[in-house]
């Protein structure tokens, strides 16, 4: 499928729109210029429409970590790989737009693993890496910082209720990578492993999306979705990607209520 550059950014403008409302951080103040944060992702980050709800992304409670003077712009969509993400135009838009001093955060795993799909299928040690250069050169190359993500973990634990890793060798290749090409990593796989392990088999069943008709151990609900973007915003400043004065509410509690599902403009 190909997508206009147009439909994408406007896409992405949207997202923008409904996600910052909600946290009340739509323009910079204090004479601090806006530094856009832009998502290169997958489902997991997604903004996610009414006739998926309760089914949440956690760039869309991204925002409710960050100061107004940087905000996000959501380009995750349902179904991307890094492959994927690239031969369907979605990278060059984002690059149409990136301006310098923005970041480019990366998060791409779950779909490049399914080798069934050509049109998605990616090799970590080779082709996984060749495609997340190409967002690396491409920030870059505008002036923008790159910011990789490890893929976020679903849910699944062995009879023992050990949380078990899923991602295979992807989150190693993308180390490696970061590694190599000195790019700021944010370990968010280790992160929501460990995180899954400590919740346990049951609650985090209340981080999933769990309903009375799916039992889906790869999507979050609002909790799910607002707790690992804590674990994004707590690694950027980590990283130092961004400063203490870039992040708020880290241990603050959100209410389920700031996150909403628009209807699709489609």
């Amino acid at each position: 499928m190909s997508l206009s550059r147009r439909q994408v950014a406007v896409a992405a403008v949207a997202s923008v729109s409904l996600g910052l409302s909600a946290a009340g951080t739509a323009q910079a103040t204090h004479g601090r210029r806006s530094r856009t944060l832009y998502i290169a992702g997958d489902s997991t980050a997604a903004q996610k429409y009414a006739a998926a709800a309760p089914e949440t992304g956690w760039g869309m409670a991204l925002p409710f970590f960050l100061h107004r003077s940087r905000p996000v712009s959501n380009h995750a969509v349902n179904g991307r790989s890094s492959k994927s993400f690239v031969d369907e135009g979605r990278l060059d838009a984002i690059l149409d737009v990136i301006e310098p001093g923005d970041f480019l955060l990366i998060q791409f795993a779950h779909n490049d693993e399914k080798a069934e799909d050509p049109t998605r299928y990616t090799e970590p040690w080779s082709t996984y890496q060749d495609h997340l250069r190409m967002y690396v050169d491409g920030a870059r190359a505008r002036g923008a910082r790159p910011v990789l993500a490890t893929a976020v973990e679903r849910r699944r634990f062995d009879a023992a209720g050990k949380a078990v890793p899923t991602h295979g060798e992807y989150p190693a290749a993308m180390r490696a990578l970061a590694a190599e090409e000195r790019v700021a990593l944010l370990d968010i796989q280790a992160l929501s492993l460990a995180l899954w392990q400590e919740l346990g088999v049951e609650k985090t069943k209340t981080y999933f999306n769990w309903t009375a008709t799916e039992q889906d151990n790869t999507h979050f609900n609002p909790p799910g979705a607002i707790a690992v973007a804590r674990l994004v915003a707590r690694e950027l400043l980590r990283a130092r990607v961004l400063g203490p004065r870039d992040v708020c509410r880290l241990e603050a509690e959100i209410p389920e209520s700031w996150i909403s599902w628009p209807e699709s403009a489609a």
